[in-house]
């Protein structure tokens, strides 16, 4: 089964950039974060409201759910764990103790155009954080963040990014399949 976008809802870019045979370190990890994001760009993309507020019992998440919250996800880690970086529109009328939950919950009130833009937004604006802080000092230095055992350096935010992606892949994966029976690894290329 092909989905149909609607009119009204811009294309998310599924493109697959793959790195040299050779590529290093920073490279590598920068190529799996953006496979994960055009991967699930794939997986959520193209959808109608019905079908992006769909939920899943005995889960309430929803693909627009996800694609709120990867938005949520992708900002933090710049903003607040890099220090490097702005929170995009959707967060500016809340404060980090609204957020509990609050990603997930006002999805449903948002259009699919509204969803995907947040989302593209927030990768855009975390693909500059990525390259300043890789060129600025790389993955070794230490991020903005203190955990009860010291901060961690880039790289572990970097991977955490990844893992995050990773772990919600599988629930987009599901939940699109249910849609409508769309189904693969990674998107089609070019």
């Amino acid at each position: 089964m092909t989905p149909t976008t609607p009119p009204d809802v811009p294309a998310l870019d599924t493109t697959i950039q793959e790195p040299g045979l050779d590529a290093g370190e920073v490279e590598l990890l920068l190529f799996m974060l953006e496979r994960s994001r055009a991967t699930f760009a794939w997986k959520v993309g193209g959808l109608d409201a019905d079908a992006l507020h769909r939920s899943f019992p005995p889960s309430q998440m929803t693909l627009g759910g996800l694609v709120k919250h990867m938005a949520l996800v992708e900002d933090d880690v710049c903003a607040r764990r890099l220090g490097a970086g702005g929170y995009g529109n959707a967060w500016q009328a809340t404060t980090p103790e609204d957020w509990p939950g609050y990603d997930w919950r006002s999805a449903a009130d948002d259009s699919p155009a509204e969803l995907y833009a947040c989302w593209q937004d927030a990768v855009d604006r975390a693909r500059e954080v990525w390259a300043r802080v890789t060129a600025d000092g790389g993955l070794d230095e230490r991020a903005q963040i203190e955990w009860d055992d010291g901060s961690p350096n880039r790289r572990r935010l970097l991977v955490d990014l990844n893992a995050e992606y990773a772990r919600h892949l599988g629930h987009a994966d599901l939940f699109r399949e249910a849609v409508d029976g769309l189904v693969g690894e990674d998107p089609p290329q070019a």
